[in-house]
């Protein structure tokens, strides 16, 4: 991907740690634990830095670089246990917090629970996941990238009359996790993306559209322009929208919003909601929970991945995983604590699903219009009205009416209304319009049913 703008390295301050400079700091916090008769002990430091621009017809309305180094530190007394965190990585800095942290653990009330994982548990192996490559983008060329995006999308169309921004953000961390089992994990990561969001205006009223490109690689992001011109696209077909009568009819979730909806199943079947049992799928591995067609696999060790990662936030070894075949749900995701909770064992888990894939089982999103025939095409969801412990789900939506399998007006103004547990078994197909800008990637997902109101 070409951008305008000369491409120099942005300040050597603003580079990370080394891998070095981490061990540093890592090796006096365990000193101080060490001193202080800690049992056990864990902790994370790490490094980062980014650059962010925002720029609104034309005029840059922000530029900020950012640079934090922090150190977290969770000691042990038994199964008693205190955390404390600082940015302060002076050696006096890293020497209270540590104190502060046994000084809670040997405050607290014991937990069962609570401790390391099993030494057989940790991660072995750390495979190149190819997870780093930083942009040099100094802040002008930035602000030249953002003005390009959303002067593309201005010019599709004379009914584009207004921006709420173009931004482009550049990220890149560093993390050592270690712990006094032996482990100890590096990685480094980058994170580049490009949005912007147009506004679009006629007789009728203002409607608003957005789009965004992400990616680990500056070379995998979309154009700029092309960002800005499907901003634009989107702003100016919404334009007209209209209400629906209250009806139950069959539904397409546009891969985007799809992805949040598969991020309700990832949170129902996470340690901490089940353990409170506050989910809806709590004691139902073995069970289907959706349709036979829907199929979820965990791949954490895909090169460049959103959410690639050879170990998890505890250090433990995370695996390719079978989370639901021909609709059964075959596990949960479990970090350590949570599994104890539980009676069961770390599932790999903590900090959550690492590249959560839906199978595809036809077609782009026309052919699931054309399987549905007549129905709702949601592209934008509002509000939080989801709750995991009953399934309960009811939230704004907005989209498009669809007739014969095509696209007929815009919708607006409406609620969707179901239960998570109707939803997920009445899935008939999932689309190869796969949004891969995240860690939960799907494509789009024709459901049976649900219920519309105004």
């Amino acid at each position: 991907m070409s951008e305008p703008g000369r491409e120099v390295a942005r300040p050597a301050a603003a580079r990370l740690p080394s891998r070095a400079r981490l061990q540093e700091w890592a090796d006096k916090a365990i000193e101080v634990a060490q001193a202080a008769r800690a049992d056990a002990w864990e902790l994370v430091v790490s490094g980062g830095s980014a650059l962010s621009v925002s720029v609104r017809l034309g005029e840059v309305e922000s530029v900020q670089f950012q640079r934090d180094r922090d150190l977290s530190m969770t000691v042990y007394y038994g199964q008693r246990s205190g955390s404390a965190s600082t940015s302060d990585l002076s050696p006096s800095g890293i020497a209270e917090i540590v104190r502060a942290a046994c000084d809670i653990a040997r405050a607290s009330e014991a937990d069962p629970c609570a401790g390391l994982p099993e030494a057989g548990e940790l991660a072995r192996e750390d495979p190149e996941l190819d997870l780093y490559h930083p942009w040099d983008l100094p802040a002008e060329t930035a602000c030249d990238v953002a003005r390009q995006c959303e002067a593309r999308g201005l010019a599709l169309d004379e009914r584009l009359k207004g921006s709420e921004g173009a931004g482009v953000d550049t990220r890149e961390g560093c993390t050592l996790l270690c712990n006094s089992l032996g482990f100890a994990g590096y990685r480094r990561s980058t994170s580049h993306s490009i949005g912007c969001s147009l506004v679009a205006e006629d007789a009728a009223g203002k409607e608003q559209g957005s789009w965004y490109t992400a990616s680990r690689v500056v070379d995998e992001l979309d154009a700029a322009g092309d960002v800005g011109a499907e901003a634009g696209r989107r702003a100016v077909a919404r334009l007209g929208a209209r209400t629906l009568a209250p009806q139950r009819v069959p539904v397409v979730y546009e891969a985007p919003v799809a992805r949040g909806l598969l991020g309700q199943f990832c949170a129902a079947i996470s340690g901490g909601a089940l353990y409170r049992r506050a989910s809806f799928l709590l004691d139902r591995v073995g069970q289907p929970v959706f349709s036979s067609t829907v199929n979820l696999h965990q791949r954490p060790y895909l090169p460049r991945g959103p959410a690639s990662a050879a170990w998890d936030s505890e250090g433990v070894a995370t695996r390719d995983r079978e989370l639901v075949v021909g609709g059964v749900l075959r596990g949960y995701l479990l970090g350590s604590y949570s599994a104890r909770k539980l009676g069961l064992r770390t599932t790999g888990n903590a900090g959550g699903v690492f590249n959560l894939l839906a199978e595809p089982t036809t077609g782009d999103l026309p052919i699931l219009l054309e399987t549905m025939g007549r129905g709702l095409l949601v592209t934008e969801l509002m509000g939080q009205g989801v709750n995991l412990t009953t399934g309960n789900y009811s939230r704004g939506a907005a989209g498009f009416w669809v007739e014969n399998g095509k696209i007929a007006y815009p919708v607006a103004g409406i609620t969707l209304a179901g239960q998570l547990a109707d939803m997920f078994r009445g899935i008939r197909a999932i689309g190869d319009d796969v949004d891969r800008r995240g860690g939960i990637q799907t494509g789009s997902l024709l459901i049976d049913g649900l219920t519309i109101a105004s």
